[in-house]
């Protein structure tokens, strides 16, 4: 058997797994590292190095759930790379987002008055319309990896971050709305003395905050399956400009 059948066999039973393919290339690297200095060491077949080397990994392909993103069982190791991965993602979403709360209730004090806000307002969620609509326009070979129908081989995730693109559609509607919608609690509360609801301006408060949050999250997931892609570019034979 040659090498490259030989790697095959091992890209086949990772495949099986529904690994995305980005993890699914650098736990290969590895499990081809081992079967080799099994086969070095121990001066066995492929076959039987094959074997051990599943035996040595059979606990990180363990089905367990992760049900915050994915419906249905992952390997463990999935599980324990999209947490590292995600988590790192969602304390920056949040952070950057606070930062982009900030600026929207700094335009109320920089306001004159009610309309002077509103049309800040809309200029500033504009901006977060406009940023990922240069990003999919300037990015025309990478368009079809960013559906979440479009798999590898019809099986597996180009990325890691490939599945939560498919709510890109979903945010940017979001955005439309809150672009449009006048403000009528947050400039009245802080700059005049008139009574506003509670109740309302939490909800004013809260969710831009949250669609500041998501769009970041998906923004920098965006950044990352490109970074992604990129670096599968030999393997997947394109060009991610």
């Amino acid at each position: 058997m040659s090498f490259k059948e030989q790697e095959q066999q091992v890209t086949d039973y990772l495949i099986l797994h529904r690994l995305p393919l980005d993890i699914l290339l650098e736990v290969k690297d590895h499990m081809i590292s081992q079967i080799s200095d099994i086969q070095a060491n121990e001066n066995v077949s492929f076959e039987e190095a094959f074997h051990k080397t599943q035996k040595i990994w059979e606990d990180e392909f363990k089905t367990t759930t992760y049900s915050v993103f994915y419906s249905g069982g992952i390997p463990v190791i999935l599980k324990r790379i999209v947490k590292e991965k995600y988590n790192n993602i969602i304390r920056k979403s949040l952070l950057l987002g606070f930062i982009a709360f900030l600026v929207n209730a700094g335009l109320v004090f920089i306001s004159a008055d009610q309309e002077v806000y509103n049309s800040l307002l809309k200029l500033y969620h504009s901006l977060f319309i406009l940023v990922p609509f240069l990003c999919w326009v300037f990015s025309k070979d990478m368009r079809k990896y960013v559906r979440k129908d479009f798999k590898y081989q019809k099986k597996l995730f180009y990325t890691v971050y490939q599945q939560n693109l498919g709510i890109f559609a979903l945010c940017i509607n979001l955005l439309f709305q809150l672009t449009l919608r006048d403000d009528r609690h947050i400039f009245k509360f802080f700059k005049t003395d008139d009574p506003v609801s509670v109740f309302s301006l939490s909800i004013a408060l809260v969710f831009p905050y949250l669609l500041y949050v998501m769009t970041i999250f998906l923004m920098i997931n965006f950044l990352k399956h490109r970074e992604s892609l990129n670096k599968m570019r030999n393997f997947l034979d394109l060009s991610v400009n």
